[in-house]
């Protein structure tokens, strides 16, 4: 659930274990966090790694292992954001805001921009399309990534294995910030149709 911790509610009872990369919307690389529902930490292998042993885990205090001292403090920091700006239902709201944002700019474009996601499976927090009309063009996405980063508008290189754009709104770019890049957008619509 790296995507979707604090970025949207969800009933936690579904779950047996959630697992997330806490580098999207809690922290940074080196933090994973994981939430073990109580009656699954006394089944264990015999041959399980104490390091997958959720159960010693519990009993060392997560501290089993050498911890990323300077990454579970900014999740410390971020959970402080979080909450002195609204909690949870808050981070869904914006999640909610931004996408819709952006995804409103792609679909009002004529073809300019275009989803590679169907609209029911579409992400909050990592938006990904391609940009020119009726098929890929890679010269104008490499264009758009570089007069992005003139405005300060950065990462946003689809992944080296798909290309197209990737725009990534976890709970760290603002409203504001996806504000901007919308306004981008238009503009570079406008500027290369």
């Amino acid at each position: 659930m790296s995507s979707n911790l604090l970025s949207r509610t969800f009933d936690v009872s579904k779950f047996g274990v959630i697992y997330a990369g806490a580098q999207k919307n809690l922290g940074m690389v080196g933090v994973t966090v994981v939430i073990v529902r109580d009656d699954l930490l006394t089944t264990v292998l015999p041959n399980c790694p104490s390091v997958l042993d959720y159960n010693v885990m519990v009993n060392y205090d997560s501290l089993l292992n050498t911890t990323p001292v300077f990454s579970i403090y900014v999740v410390g920091l971020m959970m402080k954001y979080i909450k002195e700006n609204g909690g949870l239902e808050k981070m869904e709201e914006n999640s909610r805001v931004k996408s819709e944002a952006v995804y409103s700019v792609i679909d009002q474009s004529d073809g300019f921009y275009r989803s590679i996601v169907d609209p029911k499976f579409r992400s909050r927090t990592n938006v990904v399309m391609r940009i020119g009309k009726g098929h890929e063009n890679e010269a104008l996405e490499k264009k758009f990534v570089e007069e992005a980063a003139k405005h300060n508008l950065i990462s946003l290189k689809g992944h080296r294995s798909v290309g197209g754009i990737r725009v990534a709104l976890y709970n760290g770019i603002s409203v504001k910030d996806t504000e901007k890049l919308v306004e981008f957008m238009k503009e570079f619509q406008k500027q290369n149709s």
